[in-house]
């Protein structure tokens, strides 16, 4: 599917168009010069309009929220915003028809039914699907898009720690099985239904891990760190809830099996991302931070070598809601569909 010209409109539908995810979808496809939003869905506020639930849309887009079916009649490409679980048969319809399935949920990110089986005690049900799925993120994955109906849109956690270590596991730099990742996510990584954890007395003024070593998205991130080395990768990996709305920031630990310098190891990095703009590779002494990269696309990285044990600790931070989410799934919109591929997400972060 082409689109070269911005007369000829994609038409966007957007299922779970109320969750974080799918309102931010709808905030970056409003800018898109090659997009016409064609439907809206929500089960929980079908019949209202999507500014009613978020006043900021009111007179910008006062759609009203209709249901999943209409959604899959009215566009061309499709993005679902669901509970993992929920996405399969939507899939099916949309490579039926011919469309394209765009799914921010977790029932295409995982290529082994096992893995899936294992950390979301779920079987897949349309098991040919995920044979002609894909999973992109773009700086690493874009040539496996090309002439793709269904494609699993990276994990907010994931996307951070692949950036952050890609270089190193293609290089074949990094101990394998000797990884340690820190993650820390805004509370809107949780979703809008609220939780205890995410309940504004229980994390304001706190902060903690969760899901110590068993979070979902650890075999997500062992699936793509092996796929860049060649070879099995094992993690311990530990998130956190940091009480700001929007940011992951990922401290990771890799001891290295040489005794590359730091001014080598950046070089290594400016060189691996020198053609992608949503990669920020930091200069030497400068630390990724999370307000950098709010409201943004981008993803920073800076490196810092602990010489006394020969360990690299690699920082990445992105916007959970857009690199993480929402961006990316454009990103990955706009070069399966063919259009400039920084269209719409181009932004970059406000200085206060």
């Amino acid at each position: 599917m082409k689109y070269n010209t911005t007369d000829q409109k994609i038409k966007v539908g957007i299922i779970g168009a109320t969750g974080y995810a799918g309102v931010e979808l709808l905030r970056l496809l409003l800018s898109h010069s090659y997009v016409e939003i064609a439907a809206l869905s929500s089960v929980s506020y079908e019949g209202k309009s999507i500014s009613e639930v978020y006043p900021n849309l009111k007179e910008i887009c006062d759609d009203v929220l209709t249901n999943e079916e209409e959604v899959l009649k009215k566009s061309d490409v499709v993005f679902a915003s669901l509970p993992h679980g929920l996405s399969e048969p939507f899939a099916k319809k949309c490579v039926e028809q011919g469309k394209i399935f765009i799914d921010l949920g977790a029932d295409f990110r995982l290529y082994d039914e096992k893995d899936y089986n294992e950390w979301y005690n779920l079987p897949y049900k349309e098991k040919e699907l995920h044979e002609q799925a894909v999973y992109c993120i773009p700086e690493l994955h874009r040539p496996l898009l090309k002439d793709k109906k269904i494609i699993g849109n990276p994990g907010c956690y994931p996307t951070s720690i692949s950036l952050g270590l890609a270089p190193l596991f293609v290089n074949n730099l990094a101990v394998e099985d000797r990884i340690i990742i820190d993650s820390k996510s805004g509370v809107s990584g949780s979703g809008r239904s609220l939780s205890q954890m995410t309940h504004y007395p229980d994390c304001n003024e706190a902060f903690a891990p969760y899901k110590i070593a068993v979070h979902r998205h650890t075999p997500e991130i062992e699936q793509n760190l092996s796929g860049l080395a060649k070879r099995k990768v094992t993690i311990t990996f530990v998130p956190h809830l940091l009480p700001v709305n929007r940011g992951i920031l990922s401290t990771m630990y890799v001891d290295l099996k040489e005794n590359n310098n730091i001014d080598e190891l950046l070089s290594l990095y400016k060189e691996f991302y020198k053609n992608e703009k949503f990669v920020r590779v930091l200069d030497k002494g400068a630390i990724a931070n999370i307000k950098n990269v709010r409201l943004s696309n981008y993803c920073e990285v800076s490196l810092h070598k602990d010489e006394r044990t020969n360990r690299l600790i690699v920082v990445s931070a992105i916007d959970n809601m857009v690199k993480g989410a929402a961006g990316q799934a454009i990103q990955n919109m706009n070069i399966v569909c063919s259009v400039p591929e920084d269209t719409a997400i181009s932004m970059i972060t406000p200085s206060v």
